[in-house]
């Protein structure tokens, strides 16, 4: 039995280097849009307990109920 190994194998390959070998194109990053300010509210009102309400699981609940049913 013959074993071959990825450097052994034919691909397709380009005039100047075979496709394994060939850099990856990078995206450019997208602009990120966070916003520092609303973070860290978040997290201050997670930090002290305060951010889950019965009404924001009301609301969570309602638009998942919509979604699940509109499918």
């Amino acid at each position: 039995m013959t074993m071959h190994a990825p450097c052994v194998l034919k691909g397709p390959v380009t005039l100047d280097s075979p496709w394994w070998a060939r850099p990856q194109r990078r995206k450019r990053p997208r602009r990120s849009g966070i916003r520092a300010d609303l973070v860290a509210r978040v997290r201050a009102e997670i930090a002290a307990g305060t951010y889950d309400t019965p009404e924001r699981w009301e609301k969570a609940l309602d638009k998942l109920s919509r979604q699940l049913h509109v499918r």
